[in-house]
């Protein structure tokens, strides 16, 4: 079973200081999509935008549970997640951004359909792990935090860890067959 990190669960946008820009989002094959990301200074000003950006452009997109700074059109170790209202959620932070995440812990690999609105005309079945711990900062005040958790947000900051790397989840199919046209169009 997850435990919830009350300072993750807790944080919210009003520490940023500063208001969101809702962003174009980048499509594929957009070089940026397939480019490692650089660590950031969680507390730089131009991080701090960053993440205010990333959760505007998250509310207004449809269907949108998550955004990583290249889907934006930055090279950057940055992203946001909320997948509160999401029907498949069990465990969850509320909305949150991390900056330099990585997976620590991972096991129960599970396979399931993933969208993404870098690649809007398809979706995916992706293996990846449901149960997760993820180490990362928050932006601001830089500190380290550790999120434990399951199911569906196991697999969305699994999703979002890799835009940080460079990857989509059409890079983690077992091939043509596990890709799908997309059904609803966000």
């Amino acid at each position: 079973m997850s435990e919830i990190n009350e300072r993750v669960a807790g944080w919210t946008e009003a520490e940023l200081g500063v208001e969101g820009r809702v962003l174009d989002v980048v499509r594929a094959p957009a070089h940026v999509l397939s480019v490692p990301g650089k660590d950031v200074d969680p507390a730089a000003p131009e991080t701090v935008q960053l993440a205010a950006d990333l959760i505007a452009t998250m509310r207004v997109s449809p269907g949108c549970v998550g955004l990583a700074a290249d889907q934006v059109g930055v090279s950057a170790r940055v992203f946001c997640v909320d997948v509160s209202t999401h029907v498949k959620t069990k465990t969850h932070h509320g909305t949150y951004v991390l900056c330099n995440a990585e997976v620590i812990e991972a096991s129960r690999n599970e396979k399931a359909r993933e969208g993404c609105m870098s690649v809007p005309d398809l979706t995916g079945d992706v293996k990846r792990a449901s149960r997760l711990t993820v180490r990362g900062q928050l932006p601001v005040t830089g500190e380290t935090v550790e999120i434990v958790t399951d199911a569906f947000e196991a697999r969305c900051l699994q999703h979002e860890i890799d835009h940080t790397n460079g990857l989509l989840f059409i890079d983690r199919v077992a091939g043509a067959h596990a890709l799908h046209q997309r059904q609803t169009y966000l």
